[in-house]
């Protein structure tokens, strides 16, 4: 009996471990103050207030990025008013203005984002964290099981391996993203 909880608890455990890890499961969003490109200041706080907010951590040379982004450019023209996207740019040596603006999103860039997705524990991009308006954490990338290919990874690469997982975590993000919306209309 006594081994019989004991797995329980040690399931109960790795299978709440990420949420907990990530800060999903409502926990509060960390605040954070960065002025975008133009010289804008944004406030996650203030930010929230009217819309539930799109986190991307994410840098120009990141394959998984660049696969992700024509998905969440997707969801900002389905729910333009509902929703805004702030790409948080971070580890960068690009420039982050003109790959944006070259592949016409139309996400709000924050540069020198390093502190904020040091904040939230993000050190690899993507990174992606769907924040409501109360400024809960309702949705971490970094809590999805991973999706292995059907051949060798190897063999994709990292561009083959982003255009695998990409299409995956869109969904997800759409579905995560359509119950916040749902409870923001209630």
């Amino acid at each position: 009996m006594q081994r019989v909880q004991a797995a329980i608890t040690i399931l109960l455990f790795v299978l709440l471990l990420p949420a907990l890890v990530s800060g999903q499961g409502n926990s509060k969003a960390p605040d954070w103050t960065l002025v975008s490109a133009q010289g804008e200041v944004f406030q996650l706080s203030e930010e929230v207030r009217e819309q539930p907010v799109i986190l991307l951590f994410w840098a120009t040379w990141c394959p998984y990025c660049k696969a992700l982004m024509p998905h969440l450019h997707s969801l900002r023209l389905e729910h333009s008013d509902k929703v805004r996207i702030l790409a948080i740019n971070f580890r960068e040596d690009g420039d982050p203005v003109e790959f944006i603006h070259n592949a016409g999103y139309d996400f709000t860039v924050l540069p020198d984002g390093d502190a904020v997705a040091a904040a939230y524990n993000v050190y690899g991009t993507p990174g992606l964290i769907i924040v409501d308006q109360d400024r809960n954490v309702r949705f971490d990338l970094r809590t999805l099981p991973r999706r292995e290919p059907p051949i060798s990874k190897k063999s994709l690469g990292h561009t083959g391996m982003a255009a695998y997982r990409a299409p995956y975590w869109a969904a997800e993000i759409r579905k995560s993203l359509d119950v916040v919306l749902e409870d923001a209309a209630q």
